[in-house]
């Protein structure tokens, strides 16, 4: 004859852990639900090209704070030109996300961190880049698909950086000499 657990038991085992540790199943089922960063993007009312392809490593909670790391640092080229940092970062709620760091945007040929992104009206069509001052607005079927990135060689940023340095330097080495033919060399130290 089997024995059978008292309903107490039963409670205790089955029941108890459902009401005190609900975060436990809730994680264990969107990691189930969402296989891809991209799925979580797509289920918060987000177009999923917001993230570069390729990305396979990525955490999420319940707070809605996500990190995705990428291979490395890269561009995508979209109405304009995005940068993705190695680590991106940031928390997502329906249509937003807020507190972003990883992801510059560069206009006129100077880059600006993004620091939110959020879609008003999804039957609008836009979405907006916040970037501090102001906030840039582009179509979102320009996000629909994840788009290939370009690696970022650090090298090519060094030697350019190294250039601009050479030639800041030769300028102002020039403006010395000019001024000490001219004699202005006190004038130009004070």
């Amino acid at each position: 004859m089997k024995k059978m657990l008292p309903f107490s038991q039963l409670f205790i085992f089955f029941v108890v852990p459902i009401l005190f540790f609900p975060s436990l199943s809730a994680v264990e089922s969107r990691n189930k639900e969402s296989s891809s960063i991209y799925e979580v993007l797509k289920s918060h009312g987000l177009p999923m090209g917001l993230l570069p392809k390729g990305v396979k490593n990525f955490t999420f909670d319940n707070s809605g704070k996500f990190e995705v790391h990428l291979d490395e640092a890269c561009d995508a080229k979209f109405e304009n030109v995005l940068h993705y940092e190695r680590n991106v970062s940031g928390t997502l709620s329906y249509g937003q996300i807020g507190g972003l760091s990883g992801i510059s945007a560069q206009d006129l040929f100077l880059w600006f961190p993004v620091k939110e992104i959020r879609v008003d009206i999804p039957s609008s069509g836009l979405i907006y880049f916040d970037v501090g001052v102001v906030s840039k607005q582009f179509s979102c079927s320009s996000f629909e698909t994840p788009r290939d990135c370009t690696a970022v060689q650090l090298k090519n940023q060094i030697q350019d950086g190294k250039h601009i340095l050479e030639t800041l330097s030769k300028s102002f080495l020039g403006e010395l000499r000019d001024q000490l033919d001219q004699g202005d060399f006190v004038k130009a130290v004070l």
